[in-house]
């Protein structure tokens, strides 16, 4: 491919660099970039974003016919060839497609939260916290604030779990929880494994600050303190809890159908 910078050996500084990238949150937060890995995130980057910074292929996903009409559709972006091996030691998919791209991280967003939005208190699991970004553009949530011990919000695994919906979220990483919810001016809810209120008794239909907590201890007893309510999933017997990112997803979709009925 025309205009193509072909790397061979993993001892060049831009391969490492990529590869540093990729593998390391503190790197990313450091220079305010990340990776976005497959062909679905690099085209959903484009339609919804813009053209990113670069643009890296492996020699066997240059062959890929749909590889070659995004990369036909990024005229101007510069792209690196990669040898399979070397492509294989930055991108974290196993059946990876062969593209990948740099990006920028947009600058967290200053403004007061007044629409509902979602809280992670230390939720560490990369898949958990790209799936909760998921169900929340899907239920209309557009806000996500993660408080500190929480995976990186915009490290490779939370993007890929997310798949896209980091592109129409509003993302406030490293945030002080305690202080979002004591200036947040609508209803605050700790979602708790027991003792809350049952979720299909709270009333949701405006706006909720929901708070979900770290995968084995949950919210965070001073962090549920200050929450408006603490609600609890109704289960069958001897079932203790739910998965944090499918717990937000009930939660968020009862908001959404009392919001619907609310609006007939």
């Amino acid at each position: 491919m025309s205009g193509t910078k072909t790397i061979t050996s993993r001892d060049n500084p831009t391969f490492k660099a990529l590869r540093l990238l990729a593998k390391d949150t503190r790197e990313q937060e450091r220079q305010g970039r990340t990776v976005v890995d497959g062909l679905h995130l690099v085209a959903e980057y484009r339609q919804r974003v813009g053209a990113p910074e670069l643009l890296v292929v492996s020699e066997s996903g240059e062959r890929n016919a749909e590889v070659q009409e995004l990369l036909a559709r990024h005229q101007g972006v510069e792209i690196l060839r990669l040898r399979d091996s070397l492509f294989g030691e930055i991108s974290g998919v196993s059946s990876a497609v062969g593209l990948l791209a740099r990006i920028a991280i947009p600058p967290a967003p200053t403004e007061a939260l007044t629409e509902s939005c979602i809280l992670l208190d230390a939720v560490q699991d990369a898949g958990n916290v790209g799936t909760i970004m998921r169900t929340a553009a899907a239920a209309g949530v557009r806000d996500v604030v993660l408080g500190p011990g929480c995976a990186g919000a915009w490290s490779p695994r939370v993007l890929r779990a997310a798949q896209g919906a980091h592109f129409g979220l509003r993302i406030r990483p490293a945030a002080d929880l305690a202080q979002v919810v004591a200036r947040y001016g609508q209803l605050s809810v700790a979602a708790v494994a027991a003792g809350g209120t049952s979720l299909y008794d709270a009333d949701l239909s405006g706006p909720v600050a929901w708070i979900f907590g770290n995968e084995g201890t949950g919210v965070a007893a001073e962090l549920a303190a200050l929450a408006t309510a603490r609600i609890t999933i109704p289960m069958a017997g001897g079932s203790e809890s739910l998965n944090v990112a499918a717990a937000a997803a009930v939660c968020l979709f009862e908001a959404v159908r009392q919001r619907r009925q609310t609006s007939r």
